[in-house]
């Protein structure tokens, strides 16, 4: 059972959640401080909202580029073409994970409930993009922006500027660091007529776009930071510090990566966004409680 369990965390990868979810309790704290009270139960429904989309999300990417992983030197040892998981398991428990996040949404207010299927038509939709459109990063930057305004949704029952602008923070960063991982595969995406941003710009080419893309996230965010002082009193000198260690990380990544030198790619994606997202959401949340 142990081992079982361990394959399904693998299957989804389950430590990457640390991406977006800090960023969703950004917004949950946001609505809280609208709203000017906090919420114990709907905090977990939150999280609990992102596990369960989340892994609904990178099961199906799993389950439907099986055959695709299958045939890569670098994801052949995937669970499912590996065996370790049945594909017809694999997507059952897509349908119980997507499931769970629709009925949790129901604890939550009418409106989450209503767009739920809406947002997972956008997380399990990413999967199919990259057979016919090189804007599949931004499909998947899309998937991720909602955990902010998803949160501040969860608390208020309405939508705000600021956590809208934290969605396109996150959109542009998750755009601009799935661009250069895609680099390692551009090869074989392109022999396989697969679509990407590396195989229809190029790696010099994507590269520049990844640098553009993160340098509108760190303008957005700026604008977002300065709104927040305008709004909320709660927020200081940590909150800055956080905006700037997350900056300092969005930049330091293109140092890590070049044309000829992929060799760091794993280093650029995994850690560095996933220090960068941690230390932000950790700082901002502490900033806010004191």
């Amino acid at each position: 059972m142990a081992q079982q369990l361990k394959n399904y965390l693998s299957l989804i990868k389950f430590s990457h959640t640390i991406f977006a979810l800090p960023f969703a309790l950004v917004g949950y704290v946001l609505g809280s401080l609208s709203v000017q009270a906090f919420s114990g139960r709907l905090l977990l429904l939150v999280i609990l909202c992102m596990v369960f989309a989340r892994s609904a999300a990178m099961a199906f990417n799993r389950y439907l580029d099986r055959d695709i992983d299958e045939k890569n030197p670098r994801t052949k040892v995937r669970e499912i073409p590996a065996g370790v998981i049945p594909a017809r398991s694999a997507l059952m428990f897509v349908i119980i994970n997507s499931l769970a996040f629709w009925a949790t949404t129901w604890f939550i207010n009418p409106l989450c409930f209503a767009l739920a299927p809406v947002a997972l038509l956008i997380i399990l939709g990413y999967s199919y993009t990259k057979r016919f459109t090189s804007w599949c990063h931004f499909v998947l930057g899309l998937g991720l922006a909602l955990a902010p305004v998803g949160a501040f949704l969860a608390v208020t029952g309405h939508f705000s500027l600021i956590s809208v602008l934290y969605g396109f923070v996150v959109l542009l960063w998750v755009a601009g660091f799935d661009i250069i991982y895609a680099l390692q595969d551009r090869d074989f995406d392109e022999g396989l007529g697969l679509q990407s941003i590396p195989v229809a710009l190029g790696k010099r080419g994507a590269l520049r776009l990844s640098n553009l893309l993160h340098f509108l996230c760190a303008l957005i965010l700026v604008v977002a930071i300065y709104l927040q002082g305008q709004n909320y009193s709660a927020f200081s000198w940590l909150h800055l510090l956080a905006a700037g260690f997350f900056l300092i990380l969005l930049f330091y990544q293109h140092t890590l990566v070049k044309t000829n030198d992929l060799r760091r790619v794993n280093l650029a994606f995994f850690t560095t966004n996933g220090v960068a997202s941690l230390v932000f959401g950790t700082l901002v949340i502490l900033d806010a409680i004191w």
